[in-house]
């Protein structure tokens, strides 16, 4: 069986990873073995934070409307469970929007809200 040298496979490989770490400091971004630990990390936290987003953007929109809820006079989950009772299905990133930038839209859902918990 012939000998396989691995030189174009190899440079490729390599070149995958180098061209991934650029702008990173130092060797990070010039030294294959370095280059390869900070790539892999760096995906992994990048992992991780795609999912943590999500949970942080909902609890920023809850944190948004407890707080146009509360101005009010109702609680977020009293709030919550009005929409319930009301059968308004709307979704919380729309509701802080609402909140933040349309009160007058949050009142009237709001008043629609506090009618069914009455």
């Amino acid at each position: 069986m012939p000998r396989v040298k691995t030189g174009p496979t190899r440079r490729r490989r390599h070149k995958k990873i180098l061209k991934a770490a650029k702008g990173y400091w130092g060797g990070r971004h010039r030294l294959v073995k370095s280059a390869k630990e900070t790539v892999m990390r760096a995906g992994n936290y990048a992992w991780r934070d795609r999912r943590a987003k999500k949970r942080d953007f909902r609890r920023l929109w809850i944190a948004r409307i407890n707080a146009a809820c509360r101005q009010r006079g109702l609680t977020y989950s009293q709030f919550a469970g009005g929409l319930r009772k009301a059968d308004i299905e709307i979704n919380r990133k729309m509701l802080a929007h609402l909140a933040v930038e349309d009160p007058e839209a949050f009142d009237s859902i709001f008043e629609q809200a506090q009618a069914a918990l009455n």
